[in-house]
Protein backbone atom coordinates (compact mmCIF):
# COMPACT_ATOMS: atom_id res chain seq x y z
CA UNK A 1 0.00 0.00 0.00
CA UNK A 2 1.42 3.47 -1.04
CA UNK A 3 2.87 5.02 2.29
CA UNK A 4 1.92 9.10 2.88
CA UNK A 5 2.71 12.03 5.37
CA UNK A 6 -0.13 13.92 7.08
CA UNK A 7 0.72 17.30 8.04
CA UNK A 8 -0.84 18.70 11.49
CA UNK A 9 -1.77 16.66 14.70
CA UNK A 10 -4.27 18.34 16.19
CA UNK A 11 -7.86 17.13 16.71
CA UNK A 12 -9.04 17.59 13.40
CA UNK A 13 -6.08 15.38 12.13
CA UNK A 14 -7.11 12.84 14.04
CA UNK A 15 -10.57 13.08 12.63
CA UNK A 16 -8.32 12.61 8.86
CA UNK A 17 -6.34 9.85 10.12
CA UNK A 18 -9.24 7.84 10.98
CA UNK A 19 -10.91 8.76 7.44
CA UNK A 20 -7.82 7.62 5.90
CA UNK A 21 -7.84 4.32 7.72
CA UNK A 22 -10.90 3.43 7.20
CA UNK A 23 -11.13 4.63 3.64
CA UNK A 24 -7.82 1.99 2.84
CA UNK A 25 -6.28 3.68 0.13
CA UNK A 26 -2.99 4.63 1.60
CA UNK A 27 -0.71 3.79 4.46
CA UNK A 28 0.02 6.72 6.63
CA UNK A 29 3.82 6.96 6.89
CA UNK A 30 3.90 9.17 9.67
CA UNK A 31 3.11 12.85 11.08
CA UNK A 32 4.46 16.53 10.25
CA UNK A 33 3.95 18.96 12.92
CA UNK A 34 6.37 21.84 13.89
CA UNK A 35 4.59 22.45 17.36
CA UNK A 36 5.15 18.56 18.44
CA UNK A 37 8.24 16.87 19.50
CA UNK A 38 9.68 14.32 16.72
CA UNK A 39 8.87 10.51 17.68
CA UNK A 40 5.74 11.83 19.62
CA UNK A 41 2.63 9.77 19.30
CA UNK A 42 -0.83 10.81 18.16
CA UNK A 43 -3.16 7.90 18.00
CA UNK A 44 -0.74 5.55 17.10
CA UNK A 45 1.46 7.52 14.52
CA UNK A 46 5.03 9.06 15.21
CA UNK A 47 5.43 13.27 14.11
CA UNK A 48 8.74 12.16 11.74
CA UNK A 49 9.64 15.74 11.18
CA UNK A 50 9.12 19.81 10.88
CA UNK A 51 8.26 20.96 8.01
CA UNK A 52 11.64 22.26 6.89
CA UNK A 53 13.02 18.65 7.05
CA UNK A 54 10.29 17.42 4.65
CA UNK A 55 12.02 17.48 1.66
CA UNK A 56 15.34 15.22 3.08
CA UNK A 57 12.20 12.91 4.48
CA UNK A 58 10.34 13.02 0.86
CA UNK A 59 13.71 12.11 -0.75
CA UNK A 60 15.03 9.57 1.48
CA UNK A 61 11.66 7.51 1.64
CA UNK A 62 9.16 5.94 -0.56
CA UNK A 63 6.97 8.69 0.24
CA UNK A 64 3.40 8.62 -2.35
CA UNK A 65 2.52 12.18 -1.40
CA UNK A 66 0.31 13.48 1.87
CA UNK A 67 -2.86 15.61 3.29
CA UNK A 68 -2.70 18.68 4.93
CA UNK A 69 -5.02 18.10 8.13
CA UNK A 70 -5.21 21.56 9.17
CA UNK A 71 -8.45 22.86 9.98
CA UNK A 72 -7.88 27.15 10.04
CA UNK A 73 -8.32 27.58 5.93
CA UNK A 74 -5.65 30.45 5.47
CA UNK A 75 -2.83 28.18 7.83
CA UNK A 76 -4.10 25.19 5.52
CA UNK A 77 -2.80 27.31 2.79
CA UNK A 78 0.31 28.87 4.44
CA UNK A 79 1.88 25.07 5.10
CA UNK A 80 0.47 24.09 1.46
CA UNK A 81 2.37 26.85 0.02
CA UNK A 82 5.71 25.72 2.32
CA UNK A 83 5.40 22.14 1.31
CA UNK A 84 5.45 22.92 -2.99
CA UNK A 85 8.22 25.58 -2.13
CA UNK A 86 10.19 22.00 -0.82
CA UNK A 87 8.46 19.71 -3.00
CA UNK A 88 7.35 21.26 -6.17
CA UNK A 89 5.75 18.30 -7.29
CA UNK A 90 3.99 16.93 -4.42
CA UNK A 91 1.39 14.83 -4.70
CA UNK A 92 -1.60 15.86 -2.08
CA UNK A 93 -4.47 13.66 -1.87
CA UNK A 94 -8.00 13.54 -1.26
CA UNK A 95 -9.53 11.27 1.07
CA UNK A 96 -13.35 10.58 1.29
CA UNK A 97 -14.92 8.35 4.67
CA UNK A 98 -16.92 5.30 3.52
CA UNK A 99 -20.16 6.53 5.18
CA UNK A 100 -19.91 10.24 3.13
CA UNK A 101 -22.65 10.50 0.46
CA UNK A 102 -21.31 11.61 -3.11
CA UNK A 103 -23.52 12.33 -6.00
CA UNK A 104 -23.36 11.92 -9.38
CA UNK A 105 -21.31 14.57 -11.25
CA UNK A 106 -19.75 16.04 -8.01
CA UNK A 107 -16.21 17.49 -8.72
CA UNK A 108 -13.61 17.12 -5.55
CA UNK A 109 -10.48 19.21 -6.09
CA UNK A 110 -6.91 17.80 -4.87
CA UNK A 111 -6.05 17.45 -0.89
CA UNK A 112 -9.78 18.11 0.03
CA UNK A 113 -11.05 16.00 3.16
CA UNK A 114 -14.62 14.91 2.97
CA UNK A 115 -15.42 13.21 6.78
CA UNK A 116 -17.74 11.26 8.84
CA UNK A 117 -21.65 11.49 7.19
CA UNK A 118 -21.03 14.35 4.74
CA UNK A 119 -23.66 14.72 2.14
CA UNK A 120 -22.53 16.44 -1.47
CA UNK A 121 -25.45 16.43 -3.88
CA UNK A 122 -25.32 16.10 -7.63
CA UNK A 123 -23.45 18.22 -10.23
CA UNK A 124 -21.69 20.41 -6.85
CA UNK A 125 -18.09 21.43 -7.10
CA UNK A 126 -15.68 21.52 -4.44
CA UNK A 127 -12.03 22.92 -5.18
CA UNK A 128 -8.86 22.47 -3.89
CA UNK A 129 -7.78 21.85 0.05
CA UNK A 130 -11.37 22.29 1.24
CA UNK A 131 -12.79 20.48 4.42
CA UNK A 132 -16.70 19.26 3.99
CA UNK A 133 -17.11 18.02 8.03
CA UNK A 134 -18.60 16.04 9.57
CA UNK A 135 -23.03 15.80 8.95
CA UNK A 136 -21.96 18.53 6.90
CA UNK A 137 -24.16 18.67 3.65
CA UNK A 138 -24.23 20.54 0.36
CA UNK A 139 -26.72 20.55 -1.65
CA UNK A 140 -27.06 20.08 -5.42
CA UNK A 141 -25.30 22.38 -8.22
CA UNK A 142 -23.14 24.20 -5.15
CA UNK A 143 -19.89 25.39 -5.40
CA UNK A 144 -16.71 26.17 -2.73
CA UNK A 145 -13.79 27.81 -3.27
CA UNK A 146 -10.26 26.95 -2.57
CA UNK A 147 -9.33 26.08 0.83
CA UNK A 148 -13.13 27.18 1.98
CA UNK A 149 -14.78 24.72 4.72
CA UNK A 150 -18.45 23.38 6.11
CA UNK A 151 -17.64 22.70 9.68
CA UNK A 152 -19.48 20.05 11.65
CA UNK A 153 -23.63 20.21 10.73
CA UNK A 154 -23.14 23.10 8.61
CA UNK A 155 -25.94 22.69 5.44
CA UNK A 156 -26.17 24.53 2.20
CA UNK A 157 -29.41 24.89 -0.34
CA UNK A 158 -28.88 24.12 -3.90
CA UNK A 159 -26.93 26.54 -5.92
CA UNK A 160 -24.88 27.91 -3.31
CA UNK A 161 -21.56 29.52 -4.06
CA UNK A 162 -18.98 29.78 -1.44
CA UNK A 163 -15.89 31.51 -2.39
CA UNK A 164 -12.05 31.01 -1.61
CA UNK A 165 -10.86 31.01 2.44
CA UNK A 166 -14.11 30.92 3.70
CA UNK A 167 -15.36 28.96 7.33
CA UNK A 168 -19.08 28.04 6.65
CA UNK A 169 -19.30 27.31 11.04
CA UNK A 170 -20.77 24.75 13.10
CA UNK A 171 -24.49 24.19 12.00
CA UNK A 172 -24.74 26.87 9.86
CA UNK A 173 -27.63 26.88 7.25
CA UNK A 174 -27.54 29.01 4.17
CA UNK A 175 -30.59 28.41 1.95
CA UNK A 176 -30.55 27.99 -1.92
CA UNK A 177 -29.47 30.46 -4.95
CA UNK A 178 -27.09 32.49 -1.94
CA UNK A 179 -23.23 33.78 -2.80
CA UNK A 180 -20.78 34.03 -0.39
CA UNK A 181 -17.42 35.48 -0.81
CA UNK A 182 -13.57 35.33 -0.36
CA UNK A 183 -12.18 35.19 3.06
CA UNK A 184 -16.13 34.97 4.86
CA UNK A 185 -17.14 33.43 8.36
CA UNK A 186 -20.86 32.84 8.55
CA UNK A 187 -21.18 32.33 12.53
CA UNK A 188 -22.04 29.00 14.28
CA UNK A 189 -26.08 28.50 13.92
CA UNK A 190 -26.55 31.26 11.54
CA UNK A 191 -29.28 31.50 9.34
CA UNK A 192 -27.84 33.12 5.96
CA UNK A 193 -30.85 34.39 3.84
CA UNK A 194 -28.92 36.73 1.47
CA UNK A 195 -25.30 37.15 -0.27
CA UNK A 196 -22.73 37.91 1.68
CA UNK A 197 -19.32 40.30 0.75
CA UNK A 198 -16.04 39.24 0.71
CA UNK A 199 -13.92 39.45 4.01
CA UNK A 200 -17.00 39.69 5.90
CA UNK A 201 -17.85 38.24 9.44
CA UNK A 202 -21.65 37.31 10.03
CA UNK A 203 -23.74 35.73 12.06
CA UNK A 204 -27.49 35.55 13.57
CA UNK A 205 -30.90 33.93 12.71
CA UNK A 206 -30.99 35.63 10.15
CA UNK A 207 -27.57 36.67 9.71
CA UNK A 208 -26.37 40.16 9.84
CA UNK A 209 -22.66 41.29 8.96
CA UNK A 210 -20.98 42.10 11.82
CA UNK A 211 -17.65 43.66 10.85
CA UNK A 212 -15.11 43.28 7.79
CA UNK A 213 -12.43 40.93 8.29
CA UNK A 214 -8.61 40.33 7.10
CA UNK A 215 -7.11 37.74 5.43
CA UNK A 216 -5.88 35.60 7.60
CA UNK A 217 -7.23 36.75 10.65
CA UNK A 218 -8.17 33.92 13.19
CA UNK A 219 -11.71 32.42 13.65
CA UNK A 220 -10.85 28.84 15.41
Amino acid sequence: MKEILVFGASGHAKVVLDTIEKEGNFQVKGLIDPNKEIGEDVLGYKILAKEEDISELYKSESIHGGVIAIGDNWIRKNVQEKIIESIPDFNFISCIHPSAEIGKEVKIGIGTMVLPGAIINADSQIGDHCIINTNASLDHDSFIGNFSSLAPNATTGSNVKIGEYSAISLGADIIQNIKIGNHCVIGAGSLVTKDVADNSLCYGVPSEVIRKRKKGEKYL
